[in-house]
């Protein structure tokens, strides 16, 4: 693990002040641009910057660091409405390039070169961004879209009620329980985090709608335990500092649903935690998800750790984080990558087929 890795470091965290200091000498109209609260941001963000670079720099994958360095171009662009797309662009290009020159600084030679051509990437990307492809993709627009848009609607009502009901009525309607779960709820969470990647939602109403979904959920409990057992057993959870925890939460549920015997350990589990809940339980399968792409080198040391001491076990991956990397699972040790829950239970059945039919 390199040392912009640790943004508690003296060494990461004198490099971020310094080239906050310098991007406002290269250019005074930020001083009028950004007030005390903006300043702080900033400072942090070149934190987030490091950290995200040299996860890419590490399992050599440039896309990580790009699409996460379009992302914050449209976080910033929504943001900061006061300035206009064109001098966004002109403050994160800026930026990235003095990143570059000063990496020397507290990098060694070859550990720079790589993330050089990173950054000169995520600069070009972001410079051929236009004003059409801001936007990112809303929800699918599906045979479930009506279902979605009323869920959806009362949660930015904080209508709780009201929400649950939007779900025992897809229910009495005939949705399946696992479009429920994937094609309604999944994708109604995605477009709240689209929303506040937006501006139009605040981190609390984010986090309302989560835990009424985490509720939506509950509804089915009774459903996800009651299918016959199939002699299979499987363990999920998030990966170290993530606090992202309804994807695994959700998988968990459904392989429940699917006849298998769910461990769901939660979120922010450390690596010693996994491995003792393997040693005890011995499920045939583990699933680990990963909502934030710098939580990947943790991921990846829990993969290794798990194979060197429990090679008996099969390994999966998933969430949001592998979705903005090229095909990275394709060089770890595990046997499965699951761009959704269904199509990891399917892959289950067809590789650790136990009592029964899949549902």
């Amino acid at each position: 693990m390199s040392l912009l890795m640790h943004s508690t470091n003296p060494e990461v965290r004198s490099l971020a002040r310094r080239v906050f200091e310098r991007q406002f000498a290269a250019d005074p109209r930020l001083e009028t641009e950004y007030d005390e609260r903006r300043k702080a941001l900033m400072y942090n963000d070149i934190l987030y910057n490091l950290s995200f670079l040299d996860t890419a720099a590490v399992f050599q994958d440039e896309k990580i660091f790009t699409s996460y360095s379009l992302w914050v171009y449209r976080l910033l662009v929504h943001l900061m409405k006061d300035l206009s797309p064109e001098r966004i662009r002109e403050h994160l290009t800026d930026h990235l390039k003095l990143l570059g020159e000063s990496l020397g600084e507290v990098l060694p030679p070859e550990e720079v070169e790589m993330r050089r051509r990173y950054l000169e990437s995520a600069v070009q990307q972001i410079q051929e961004v236009s004003a059409d492809t801001l936007e990112e993709p809303g929800m699918t627009p599906d045979a479930l879209l009506p279902w979605k848009k009323a869920y959806l609607a009362r949660l930015l009502e904080q209508d709780t009620r009201g929400a649950l009901q939007v779900i025992r009525e897809a229910e009495e309607a005939g949705v399946s329980l696992e479009d429920i779960c994937t094609g309604i709820l999944q994708q109604v969470m995605e477009e709240v985090g689209r929303l506040w990647h937006r501006g139009e939602i605040t981190v609390d109403r984010e986090h309302y709608c989560t835990s009424t979904t985490q509720m939506a959920l509950s509804l089915f409990y009774p459903r996800f335990f009651a299918t016959a057992r199939n002699g299979r057993k499987v363990l999920t959870c998030a990966v170290g500092g993530e606090l992202h925890e309804m994807g695994a939460r959700m998988l968990a549920d459904l392989f429940e649903y699917h006849g298998w015997d769910s461990i769901f350990l939660g979120a922010a589990v450390p690596l010693d935690a996994v491995i003792h809940g393997v040693e005890e339980s011995r499920p045939d399968l583990l699933c680990l998800s990963v909502t934030m792409p710098q939580h990947l080198s943790l991921c990846h040391d829990m993969v290794l750790e798990v194979r060197r001491r429990i090679p008996e076990v099969k390994i999966a991956v998933g969430g949001r984080a592998f979705r903005s990397t090229s095909r990275l699972w394709e060089k770890w040790p595990v046997d499965a990558y699951g761009e959704d829950a269904m199509e990891l239970i399917e892959w289950a059945w067809r590789e650790l087929p136990g009592k029964g039919t899949m549902r």
